[in-house]
């Protein structure tokens, strides 16, 4: 479904009862909301549970490409006013918990709860800047499929390509979707994203952190970190998944979600 919200236009889709524990799943970079359907098909009715696409991905307009993280913030609030949910569980996936977590530092009063997915709080150092200027370079050079062939190899796990064909294909499929307009300008984002992790343990709400154990992007260090400064927090290392452990290993990742959506009031 297509809405209008902060002078753009967003897709978004929507599962569950109306009356539901509201979920909003935050996709990565540069997928779109589809990476959340082992999720959005496994939730209980009893969960709300709304996907969208972050602004110059999938079927959300690209506008102008000159996006900030302040922006995709602003995109979520907007989002959520539409929707009239006060306040929601925020289950982001790398950029997703990157937006999660400073959505949380500007309006704390909207944060039901955190599932933090392969992500972490610090922002990009000189070295991962350089990698962002360089994603830019290649998209400019050589074109959108050939930066999707070569990102797929960054973020699934050796295993998956021979156990889970589809879901690295899906990915593909996605990134080659998306405009080079679109991933450069949130690549750019990304790179001048704020640093979130002084803000960890003033999070009193309920926490689940989850991460592949062969995540080399956002590695199982950066969540023992997190986990580590906010009180009360829950960490699951998803075994058989690298970056994307939602989709390769949604079993163990379903499991752990649903325990923690069924224990907030």
């Amino acid at each position: 479904m297509k809405i209008r919200i902060n002078n753009f236009h967003a897709e978004y889709a929507e599962r569950g009862l109306p009356q539901g524990t509201p979920v909003v799943f935050i996709h990565g970079f540069p997928f779109d909301h589809r990476m959340w359907e082992p999720q959005m098909m496994a939730l209980p009715n009893g969960v709300r549970a709304i996907t969208y696409d972050i602004r110059g991905h999938g079927m959300s307009d690209v506008g102008d490409g000159q996006y900030t993280i302040e922006l995709f913030v602003d995109d979520l609030i907007a989002l959520l006013d539409h929707l009239v949910i006060s306040q929601a569980v925020l289950c982001g996936l790398s950029m997703g918990g990157y937006i999660a977590l400073r959505t949380f530092e500007r309006h704390p009063d909207r944060v039901k709860g955190f599932v933090l997915c392969d992500t972490r709080s610090d922002a990009d150092g000189n070295e991962g800047k350089t990698k962002r200027a360089a994603t830019v370079r290649a998209i400019k050079a050589d074109g959108v499929p050939a930066f999707a062939e070569g990102f797929v190899k960054a973020v699934f796990a050796e295993e998956t390509f021979r156990s889970n064909p589809q879901a690295i294909e899906m990915i593909k499929d996605t990134i080659k979707g998306n405009s080079p307009l679109g991933i450069c300008g949130t690549a750019i984002a990304l790179a001048c994203r704020t640093d979130t992790t002084e803000s960890l343990s003033t999070i009193s709400v309920p926490t689940l952190i989850l991460v592949g154990e062969h995540d080399k992007l956002t590695p199982p260090s950066a969540s023992h970190a997190m986990h580590e400064k906010i009180a009360g927090s829950k960490l699951h290392i998803i075994p058989k998944a690298a970056h994307m452990s939602n989709l390769e290993n949604p079993a163990d990742f379903n499991t752990h979600l649903i325990e923690f959506l069924n224990g907030i009031e």
